[in-house]
């Protein structure tokens, strides 16, 4: 059963940084495609950034274009989550999922770490 681990989370001020770390263990990590998510308080959870399935390509969520750069390390089964220019509104849990197939749905998921971004 394939775990995946979040770290990285924390308080920055609006305009600093942060990078979420996730590692995937108990199975194959070239076998998955990644993500993350993020809930806001009260909110729904939604779309962060993505591989496709070949993982050779990425995706964005609209509010985090040009800000947020997802990048892998595979040989430490390893996925990140570069966060430039953070504003307030990216105060959330942020979650790692994989999917293991090109199906467009995650199975597996962290437990999620805090992101708090003051003003």
């Amino acid at each position: 059963q394939v775990q995946l681990v979040e770290s990285g989370g924390g308080l920055v001020q609006a305009g600093g940084s942060l990078r979420l770390s996730c590692v995937a263990s108990g199975g194959t990590f070239s076998s998955l495609a990644m993500a993350w998510f993020r809930q806001a308080p009260g909110k729904e959870r939604t779309f962060v950034a993505s591989f496709n399935w070949s993982g050779d390509g990425t995706r964005y969520g609209d509010s985090v274009k040009g800000r947020f750069t997802i990048s892998k390390d595979n040989a430490k089964n390893s996925v990140f989550l570069q966060m430039n220019s953070l504003k307030p509104e990216d105060t959330a849990v942020y979650y790692c999922a994989a999917r293991t197939s090109s199906r467009l749905i995650y199975e597996l998921w962290g437990q999620g770490t805090q992101v708090t971004v003051s003003s």
